[in-house]
């Protein structure tokens, strides 16, 4: 997966949860800081959506294990944009959706995926 990473990222961001696992073996696997993006802000604790150190000013590819209609990449975006980043691509092990790896509600952002239903089942 490391190939599909945009050239000027500056975070990995794994979403919560299959995201995080992968977004550490690639943050381990490439020294680029990693940040974990929750569901929603706990209300305790930190309080934060967004996890792992300031996002606030970089550039974050968001890393997901799966993704169909991709829902909870476009809640993630909104969290991470809120905390101050720019998200400027996604990656996923897998696109299960139809057709080309996109993000119905984020028309214009990347996503690039490491293997597609269409893989899987050949």
């Amino acid at each position: 997966m490391i190939p599909l990473i945009p050239a000027n990222a500056e975070i990995l961001a794994g979403l919560e949860l299959g995201g995080v696992p992968i977004a550490t073996a690639l943050s381990l696997a490439t020294g680029m800081p990693a940040a974990f993006v929750r569901k929603a802000p706990k209300d305790y604790g930190t309080c934060l959506a967004v996890e792992g150190g300031d996002v606030s000013g970089k550039r974050v590819v968001l890393i997901e294990d799966v993704i169909t209609t991709g829902g909870a990449v476009a809640d993630a975006t909104r969290l991470v944009t809120e905390a101050g980043a720019t998200v400027i691509g996604v990656v996923c092990a897998i696109w299960r959706g139809d057709g080309l790896p996109r993000i119905a509600a984020l028309p214009d952002l990347p996503v690039s995926a490491a293997m597609t239903m269409d893989d899987l089942l050949a």
